[in-house]
């Protein structure tokens, strides 16, 4: 069921202002029950939604990355994404390679048990997205998936912070 809130198409600035501010809201609260979810759908493979977001993210990238690359393309601080790099590396999901680039900025890379918690985690995942996506229809997924990319590079571009791009 979508949320009972309404976003009218033709709102004024401040009425545009106003449901952004409601919508915040609610992908605050989306991501919290996304979160929770998450972990419980990987905890039997002992990880959890932040480890499966890294884990993804190096399974995904075309190449092996530092932590420092990963932290950039997800939006995090590298600080984040070496926590979660090594509890996964304690975990013997990941493992780190010389960079032929950087002599101390080690590569991540999935390890054997990494690749199958992948492969277990696409069993589990589709049959649950599926389930999420009952009632849903695809062309209004993809508008709401273009609003959460506009509003990302506005805030990727310091937009937002200070409500005139400055820093």
């Amino acid at each position: 069921m979508l949320s009972k809130r309404v976003y009218a198409v033709n709102m004024k600035s401040d009425d545009a202002s106003t449901a952004l501010s409601a919508l915040f809201l609610d992908i605050f609260r989306a991501n919290a029950r996304l979160t929770m979810a998450g972990d419980q759908l990987v905890s039997p493979l002992g990880l959890t939604s932040a480890r499966w977001q890294i884990l993804g993210a190096v399974a995904m990238a075309p190449a092996p990355q530092p932590v420092a690359h990963i932290a950039r393309d997800m939006g995090s601080t590298r600080q984040g994404v070496q926590r979660l790099v090594n509890e996964l590396l304690d975990g013997g999901f990941v493992e780190l390679r010389e960079n032929p680039h950087h002599r101390r900025a080690k590569l991540v890379c999935l390890t054997a048990k990494g690749r199958q918690a992948m492969d277990e985690i696409g069993k589990v995942q589709r049959p649950w997205v599926d389930g999420l996506a009952e009632g849903l229809d695809a062309p209004k997924i993809a508008v709401a998936a273009a609003v959460l990319e506009h509003l990302k590079r506005k805030l990727e571009e310091g937009i937002g912070a200070t409500g005139d791009g400055s820093e």
